[in-house]
């Protein structure tokens, strides 16, 4: 019975070792969001990519991997076949998941839902949740990723509750709603966000500001027939110069022709980091900031441009292309055209930072509601002071690439039109008053009609809990009127008890030194959980939570998306549903796989298809195995128990 059970253990151990060394692989591979399979996974293969080259450099550094999991590990047990590498993915999918559900427990959350295409043109859908954690931070978290038959807000809401009874959370702690702002989305009738109000009126819906800033400085900026022709010249160039390998290169030499030269005559300076090579990029109308960028590197390589637009003029394959760049050529050595580029490029730019802070996973309304209006600020200020300033960069940049400009005194005659009937007006009337001033106008106008949009109360309302300034934002009564909002947390004896428990609070707040210094909300609640002051005011500490709940942006899906680019891409375009949900979960919470203990995953694991049993009967094999050559009698024995019990091993 000593040799029975010392054989036992043995085979045990050597079985922990093969499962340990395939989830420490799995978890790296996730980790960096690699494929684990090859063409030719044979141990002779050069190709057997990941998973199987992960595993044997582990057991070239380790003598106990080397024989346990290469050499000595039977043919049912090697714990590297494929329906094993899921397994193991999915056992530490569900081990992340149920972290994430003790982590929100009963709390309040907000969900961020948005839906886009895969590689294999499947209509994804993308959940995530934001809540505040028992330490007082904004968390946001995936929750997962489903296949939706179609993109109706009843099917995307009935994936929304299916996720959410998965995590054993209830739709009646949602306590904010954020979408991109499509149609079925955020329809006032019909739309997901009507649909979660209809059952929870505390669900709030707060519009994504980073939409509606792209929305207010791109598209709204394109109805303006200048801006809009910019544009579309700026996407024929991305066409004809980046489309080619060949003008890619001829781009490259001529920008390196260009940044030499400048380095001989003294105008760049040479040093770590500067003069890094360039290339042009191409803008998306879902991608934030990519405007701003694409026309920043335009302006920067625009003699390289030319330079080749003239090299496709005289060598261009087919008369298409060379009366393409010829026009091409025309359009960008107008002062028009460099108008309209220097002008949105400094528009976009002045929002570049609040485009940037708004994808930060703590970002809270006020924060955003401050950017906002200083951007709106500085567009107003750009408006009423900055034409003499921007005149004469427009004017320098054209003297630079020998533009022709024209005399802003003299009269403007217009493009295609007859002269006759039309009222005489200067270049200078045109320029600043029907371009500068009407598209900063159509800004201004969209930014004040898009960013009132959302629950305007409740921003107001939610403002007031500010701790910037020494508290100089509180305003008790309407703090009070912010519980109206939210009927269901708040009870009448609640309201009887917050008129006197705010008054106590905002005291305390203005002499407590360790609360001077804070700044924003997230700040504010952290602090008072340290403090333990979120005993002292629980119903204020509510209104606090309920305010950082709200989500204004919905980077978290965003970022989802561009994983789920790298996870399921034009070489692994068939990985099932099931399959790229487990990895995106491991891949985007790293955090949390980081924390995950091997023996936690080996729990789910062997919990999953009966394993355990199956395995139990492996391992006795391979006990017979491993003591072969040392104890053939006893070997002899135990085959002829499990004969007679009428046992057969199962392959794992």
């Amino acid at each position: 019975m000593t040799s029975l059970k010392v054989q036992s253990d043995r085979a045990t151990n050597a079985y922990r070792v093969r499962l340990n060394s395939s989830i420490d692989c799995v978890k790296f591979l996730l980790r960096q969001g690699l494929a684990f399979r090859g063409h030719d996974e044979s141990s002779s293969s050069n190709n057997q990519e990941n998973f199987l080259e992960l595993l044997d450099f582990l057991a070239k550094h380790n003598e106990d991997i080397s024989n346990v999991v290469l050499k000595n590990a039977p043919e049912n047990l090697k714990l590297t076949a494929p329906d094993i590498q899921k397994d193991i993915c999915r056992a530490i999918s569900i081990a992340i998941t149920n972290c994430i559900k003790e982590e929100v427990g009963d709390s309040y959350f907000s969900i961020l839902v948005d839906e886009a295409r895969d590689i294999s043109g499947k209509e994804q859908m993308v959940v995530v949740i934001r809540y505040v954690n028992e330490k007082g931070q904004i968390i946001e978290r995936f929750l997962g990723i489903v296949h939706v038959p179609e993109t109706s807000a009843k099917c995307i809401k009935k994936g929304v509750e299916d996720f959410l009874s998965n995590y054993c959370l209830s739709s009646s702690k949602i306590r904010g709603q954020g979408y991109d702002g499509a149609s079925n989305m955020r329809g006032e009738f019909n739309g997901l966000k009507a649909f979660f109000l209809n059952d929870n009126a505390s669900a709030h819906y707060i519009h994504c500001f980073s939409h509606q800033l792209q929305l207010a400085l791109v598209a709204v900026a394109k109805n303006h027939v200048h801006i809009a022709l910019l544009f579309t010249i700026i996407l024929n160039i991305m066409n004809i110069v980046s489309v080619s390998c060949k003008r890619r290169d001829q781009l490259r030499d001529k920008q390196r022709e260009l940044t030499l030269s400048a380095l001989h005559k003294g105008e760049v300076f040479t040093g770590r980091g500067l003069n890094q090579e360039i290339s042009l990029k191409r803008a998306g109308d879902t991608r934030w900031g990519s405007h701003y960028e694409s026309l920043i590197r335009l302006i920067t390589m625009f003699s390289s441009i030319i330079n080749v637009l003239e090299i496709v003029l005289e060598d261009g394959i087919s008369s298409e292309q060379r009366e393409e760049a010829f026009a091409l050529l025309d359009s960008m050595q107008s002062f028009d055209f460099s108008f309209c580029l220097h002008l949105m490029k400094d528009i976009l730019g002045i929002t570049a930072e609040l485009s940037e802070a708004l994808q930060r996973k703590d970002q809270d309304i006020v924060n955003a509601l401050s950017l906002v209006r200083i951007s709106k600020n500085r567009l107003q200020y750009m408006r009423d002071n900055k034409w003499d300033e921007f005149i004469k960069k427009v004017t320098s940049f054209c003297v630079e690439h020998k533009i022709i400009t024209p005399n802003l005194n003299d009269k403007w005659v217009a493009r295609g039109r007859p002269r006759r009937g039309l009222q005489e007006m200067t270049n200078l009337h045109h320029y600043r008053v029907e371009i500068f001033y009407t598209v900063l106008d159509m800004q201004l106008q969209e930014l004040n009609n898009r960013f009132t949009e959302a629950n305007t109360q409740l921003l107001l309302c939610i403002a007031c809990l500010n701790p910037s300034n020494s508290f100089n934002a509180f305003n008790k009564e309407k703090l009070i009127e912010m519980t109206n909002l939210y009927p269901n947390d708040f009870t009448p004896l609640d309201l009887m008890v917050l008129d006197n428990q705010l008054e106590t609070y905002i005291m305390d707040m203005r002499f407590d030194d360790q609360f001077l210094l804070v700044k924003d909300i997230g700040s504010l609640v952290e602090k008072m959980v340290q403090s333990r002051k979120e005993i002292l005011y629980p119903l204020v500490f509510k209104l606090l939570k309920l305010a950082l709940v709200l989500p204004v942006a919905t980077a978290g899906v965003e970022r989802s998306f561009s994983a789920m680019a790298i996870i399921k891409n034009r070489l692994r375009n068939r990985i099932g549903d099931q399959w790229m949900n487990d990895i995106l979960i491991a891949y985007i919470e790293k955090e949390i796989l980081d924390c995950i203990n091997n023996d936690v995953i080996i729990q789910f694991f062997q919990n999953m298809k009966n394993r355990s049993h199956r395995s139990m009967r492996a391992s006795k094999k391979s006990t017979r195995a491993f003591e072969a050559s040392e104890n053939p009698h006893t070997i002899v024995r135990n085959e002829e128990t499990l004969v007679g019990s009428g046992s057969s091993p199962s392959r794992i």
